[in-house]
């Protein structure tokens, strides 16, 4: 019971320190909206920068977890307390905060130094929340977030659309590359704003950043739900024979593969501090060159072979495969984040350009390289059809389960904790450690639920680069941007911008149609 009270004043703490740098610090406290003034506060979700940093991968925001953000808060101010109860020194209340924090450090320091002859590590400090990702390291998150999950399906979005549906990918990675340009461009033109869901309040006000954060909370639960799926269908792919029985209840491969990949991550999600996780996922970019390599290998040194064949064009599946060329471009949600922990912003357009460069041509290599492999007998995944006795093919495999074993927790942890800041302050008892760990178990529970229900990958794909993909990748950049930059643009970037919005919109629209009914025939 103790403990539980403890948590739970921890966790009135964090949230009430998160609140006063935000008030306080470089973060989004007020977005200037679209008509000039900044009287809409920062609302739900609060949580969200922070969470978001933990998925660019290769710098894991130590600093601005929150966790470790906590613990050095509280110890600050313990140790802030110590030394002015022995210095004597009174802090003026007037002061500028950086001053009076330099003060606290310094007086700190001084005193272990003088009284206690302890060296004080220059890490008791306070976090000035500066960005530190250089140029390297910036197009290495840019490409870690862009090249996911929707690799494995390329192959199969060439069998759905035919060839020339390839020229729709490389439009896609054009346009999604401007429409991140058009994010950079509002989070200069709008003071203080330094995520997705800012640039939403700054154009709608609170509506847009609600509606925004909505949609990329609803992505990263679907993204969680394919992790699922894919990892069942490579394990059950490698144990084809794999089967349970329980009291009447007969389970395949499929379904005991979901269900023990869920509680192997489960425990994850329950971490308070994911930054080895973070450090893990970062070997994204490397995991899918990886399965690249395997596959090309199998190919060419397994004596599967390449054969030229297939439709030039398939109007009637063209959607489903549109669907799933979005799914490889919507990762807009944690650009600003990139663009933010820049150490030089003004180089974010050439992060930009190499990334999507890089994932572009790359999505198009496995995917020719894919279905010349196997034809029209392409599965949703392409590791799948990859002759299982090839040691190629096991590593690939094994790529593609370990892979979003390390992403989980990471990419469901933003909608974990949107959530929790829903919880009512007075309500005590859901705040406690066990309640949490509760709350997380469910929704973890819930992605199996559905991912058992709908257990098509290729489907949901397309249904997520339809619906929402299309949204954050084409049509929110363009018009939060004509909303911020309204009155200051030409007639030719605001053409631009309603054509892109245009093909946003039809493709959405048939994309989602299509996916839905293909769901439906699928399940029934």
């Amino acid at each position: 019971m103790k403990q539980e009270e403890t948590f739970e004043q921890e966790r009135e703490d964090l949230y009430q320190t998160d609140e006063e740098s935000q008030a306080e610090s470089s973060l989004p406290s007020t977005p200037v909206s679209r008509n000039g003034s900044n009287s809409d506060p920062v609302t739900w979700p609060r949580s969200y920068r922070q969470s978001m940093d933990m998925l660019t991968g290769v710098t894991p925001p130590m600093r601005t977890s929150f966790v470790s953000s906590f613990h050095r808060r509280r110890q600050s101010s313990a140790l802030g307390s110590f030394a002015s109860s022995t210095s004597k020194q009174q802090l003026l209340i007037d002061k500028d905060k950086d001053e009076i924090q330099n003060n606290v450090v310094t007086s700190i320091k001084s005193f272990l130094a003088s009284h206690l002859n302890l060296s004080v590590p220059e890490d008791l400090s306070i976090s000035q929340e500066s960005p530190s990702c250089t140029f390297s390291q910036s197009v290495l998150n840019g490409i870690n977030v862009l090249c996911g999950v929707a690799l494995l399906t390329m192959p199969y979005a060439v069998k759905e659309g035919g060839w020339l549906g390839l020229f729709i990918l490389f439009s896609f990675g054009i346009i999604t590359f401007y429409t991140g340009i058009l994010l950079k461009r509002c989070l200069e033109n709008s003071p203080g704003i330094h995520t997705y869901p800012d640039i939403g309040q700054a154009a709608f006000g609170t509506t847009g950043r609600i509606l925004v954060s909505i949609l990329l909370y609803v992505e990263l639960y679907a993204s969680c739900v394919e992790y699922i799926i894919m990892m069942s269908d490579n394990l059950s792919g490698m144990f084809p024979n794999t089967s349970l029985y329980i009291t009447g209840l007969s389970l395949d491969s499929n379904q005991v593969f979901a269900i023990t990949t869920t509680l192997i991550v489960l425990p994850t999600v329950w971490l308070r501090d994911l930054s080895l996780l973070s450090y893990l996922s970062a070997g994204g970019v490397f995991s899918s060159i990886l399965l690249a390599l395997c596959l090309f290998w199998a190919g060419s040194v397994g004596g599967v072979g390449f054969h030229l064949s297939g439709k030039a064009l398939d109007l009637t599946n063209l959607p489903v495969a549109i669907g799933i060329y979005g799914f490889g471009f919507g990762s807009h949600s944690v650009f600003p984040n990139i663009y933010s922990s820049m150490k030089e912003p003004s180089k974010f357009p050439l992060v930009l350009l190499i990334s999507f460069a890089f994932c572009t041509l790359f999505y198009i290599a496995v995917a020719v390289c894919g279905y010349t492999m196997f034809g029209d007998a392409i599965q949703s995944q392409f590791t799948l059809n990859m002759p299982q006795h090839f040691t190629s093919s096991k590593i690939a495999a094994w790529t593609a389960v370990v892979t979003p074993m390390t992403k989980y927790a990471l990419t469901i942890t933003p909608v974990v904790l949107s959530l929790e800041e829903l919880i009512p302050s007075s309500s005590r008892k859901m705040r406690t450690k066990g309640a949490s760990m509760l709350f997380r178990t469910v929704l973890v529970l819930s992605t199996l639920v559905v991912a058992l229900t709908v257990p098509f990958f290729a489907t949901v794909a397309a249904l997520i680069g339809s619906f929402i993909a299309m949204l954050i990748a084409l049509i929110f950049p363009c018009l939060c941007y004509m909303s911020i930059m309204k009155g200051r643009l030409n007639n030719s970037q605001m053409g631009i911008c309603i054509f892109i919005v245009i093909i946003g919109v039809v493709s959405g629209c048939c994309g989602t149609y299509s996916a839905i009914s293909r769901l439906i025939g699928e399940m029934a």
